[in-house]
């Protein structure tokens, strides 16, 4: 049994994390075999993701009298949590996807930079690009106006050298 010392840690350490995340999903994982959460835990792992299961009494007492206070009605069974420090969009992508393929993943809720999240927020969150994807999308934007350019001048070029 861990004493109140080592507990009061945990707390803080929890605390720290819930303070430090971008993005945070709680989730269901009753129903993986060990095969299936290894597979996920290293998907989440290679993308920079802290997955763990914390008891529910602990990860409670964390975010009592925060403004993650509304996540305790998501700690009741089994529950594992993924942060992430860098990435707003990647646990949601990655456990949703992964809650497409295997049912027994139950996404219960979560929190996005430092404010409780509905599921369907969670959900639209998943549905973003990543931030590779994000930045692309920057770059062929402000490209737009300089390709535009070029394409008329070159039509303009070529309608000169066909007038000629």
């Amino acid at each position: 049994m861990s004493s109140l010392k080592e507990k009061e840690q945990l707390v803080a350490q929890l605390k720290e994390k819930f303070s430090d995340s971008q993005s945070t999903i709680l989730v269901d994982y009753r129903g993986l075999n060990v095969e299936e959460i290894t597979a996920l835990r290293k998907e989440l792992r290679d993308n920079g993701i802290d997955y763990k299961v914390y008891k529910n009494t602990m990860t409670r007492r964390a975010v009592a009298d925060t403004e993650l206070e509304g996540l305790s009605e998501h700690l009741v069974g089994p529950t594992a949590v993924a942060f992430s420090n860098e990435d707003v969009v990647a646990p949601a992508k990655i456990l949703h996807e992964f809650s497409k393929k295997h049912d027994a993943l139950e996404i219960k809720g979560g929190a996005i930079e430092g404010a409780v999240a509905t599921l369907d927020q969670i959900k639209e969150l998943s549905t973003l690009p990543d931030y590779d994807g994000l930045v692309s999308m920057l770059l062929s934007v402000l490209q737009a106006p300089i390709r535009n350019l070029a394409y008329v001048t070159k039509a303009v070029s070529e309608q000169k050298e066909e007038a000629n």
